[in-house]
């Protein structure tokens, strides 16, 4: 696991070893990243089940001003932190080991790009959704990594879905707020 581009270039990640988790892989990684490109610079991310925290390393690899990682699971934030420290953006980020749908329900924050990427099967997607939709910024788009066949609702309040990428197994599904929701 690496990041692929920006200021983080070719910096390995660690990963958990001998354990079931299923890590975003490199092609998928460049699709997010691909369909996103022109949004990062200067973002506020929000990296929620972060994982190993490479989705939001990635954004800030590529310009984001700032990134949260949000993870319930405590092995999973020190990796985040550790990965963090790998590729230099400790000042850049905060990481909190929390349950992911309180997080939304308590923030105070608001998010330019949401990059969510839970277990697959579980229905979290669809429980996060309707928190993160007040938490983003006029400019929001949230990104939804999940298991291909999953439907997802067309709209959830100003969030309206744009498109969903079919890569193998896994899909993704990106929502946009609409530029014209400011008038």
């Amino acid at each position: 696991m690496r990041v692929i581009t920006g200021k983080a270039r070719g910096r390995k990640l660690k990963d958990f070893e001998g354990r079931d988790i299923r890590p975003t892989t490199d092609m998928v990684k460049e699709a997010i990243f691909s369909i996103i490109q022109f949004d990062i610079e200067g973002s506020e991310v929000l990296d929620l089940f972060s994982g190993t925290g490479q989705l939001g390393i990635e954004a800030l690899s590529r310009g984001a001003k700032y990134c949260r990682f949000v993870d319930k699971s405590r092995e999973s934030a020190a990796l985040t932190n550790e990965n963090i420290d790998l590729a230099g953006f400790r000042w850049e980020s905060n990481v909190v080991n929390g349950d992911s749908l309180d997080f939304l329900r308590m923030a105070r924050y608001t998010f330019d790009i949401a990059l969510l990427d839970p277990p697959y099967n579980n229905g979290l997607i669809e429980q996060a959704l309707p928190l993160l939709e007040p938490k983003m910024s006029q400019r929001g788009i949230v990104v939804c990594e999940h298991e291909r066949g999953l439907e997802l609702p067309e709209e959830v309040g100003r969030l309206k879905r744009s498109k969903t990428y079919n890569y193998g197994k896994v899909a993704v599904t990106v929502y946009r707020i609409p530029f014209n929701e400011e008038e």
